[in-house]
């Protein structure tokens, strides 16, 4: 259930730019540019986006009028209308946390993920070193979602939980589209990323949000803003019973945002769910759209 594409030598040349570009300077450079309030300027920015991404539909947004947003920032991570993504009537289903591209998808037997035809990374790594972590979700399943510019860029619950931890994880910020995925080796596991452990009904799930290229922020609606800064330690959160209570968040409920884009991997149990059927990959997925089934837990 793995990419069948291999890297051409164009992917891997443009990915080979990563390693050398200043990638820290420019998303802090990025991540300014996106929150200026210049009238003028944060116009121009949306303006050139949507010609560069004809296919953006305005129509579902809360806010339909590109001009009224105080930035490209908030234009970029504009909330939907209401009811423009309904979750499906059955409980049971388990749904796609974004608008993007299901990039790979299976079973974690052995610790590790594959991340394209011929290329893994391991799930300790990913999970910021945790033996504890890293157990609870060997022989589940997992599976990643890549958000091109273009898509909608809020995450949401692919089923109910509570926050019980969150890991932030500091690393590269190479790019996350299809053609670096293909060229750079351990790519989720080397970029800067925020881990987030659920207690769900079926057990443990959790949620990385993988940070990339010019990615100005991760947010989460407990936490506020991650990053920046781009930390060069690892930092965890811990959570008191009063704001456990409060990290409640329902099947559908938003729980975070990028600035600009990125990847979403998510991570289950053994016996936590099974896939749909039709499932594949390189499929176009939007929020709400059902993915797995629940399964009964370990």
């Amino acid at each position: 259930m793995t990419s069948s594409s291999p890297a051409s030598a164009g992917d891997r040349l443009f990915a080979a730019l990563f390693w050398f570009l200043p990638t820290r300077a420019i998303s802090r450079a990025a991540h300014g540019l996106a929150r200026a309030r210049l009238p003028w300027l944060k116009q121009r920015l949306i303006d050139v986006f949507m010609r560069l991404y004809p296919g953006i539909d305005m129509s579902e947004a809360a806010q339909p009028d590109a001009r009224a947003y105080a930035s490209f920032n908030a234009f970029f991570t504009r909330a939907l209308a209401p009811g423009a993504r309904p979750m499906p009537d059955d409980r049971e289903l388990v749904v796609s946390p974004v608008d993007g591209t299901l990039g790979a998808f299976g079973d974690a037997r052995t610790g590790t993920i594959c991340q394209t035809k011929g290329m893994t990374y391991d799930l300790h790594t990913l999970l910021g070193g945790s033996e504890a972590w890293s157990a609870a979700f060997l022989g589940g399943r997992y599976a990643t979602f890549y958000l091109a510019p273009d898509n909608y860029h809020r995450v949401h619950m692919p089923m109910d939980g509570c926050v019980r931890e969150m890991r932030y994880v500091p690393g590269r910020l190479f790019g996350v589209n299809p053609r670096c995925v293909r060229s750079i080796p351990r790519l989720f596991a080397r970029n800067e990323r925020l881990v987030t452990l659920f207690d769900t009904a079926v057990g443990p799930m959790a949620v990385v949000m993988v940070g990339a290229f010019i990615v100005g922020g991760i947010h989460t609606r407990w936490a506020g803003q991650i990053c920046p800064p781009h930390r060069p330690a690892p930092r965890d959160e811990n959570f008191s019973d009063t704001a456990l209570e409060q990290a409640y968040y329902a099947r559908g409920d938003e729980m975070g945002r990028f600035s600009i884009g990125s990847s979403v991997i998510l991570l289950f149990g053994p016996g936590a769910l099974n896939w749909q059927d039709e499932l594949t990959t390189g499929q176009k997925l939007v929020l709400g759209q059902s993915i797995a089934r629940l399964g009964t837990g370990a």
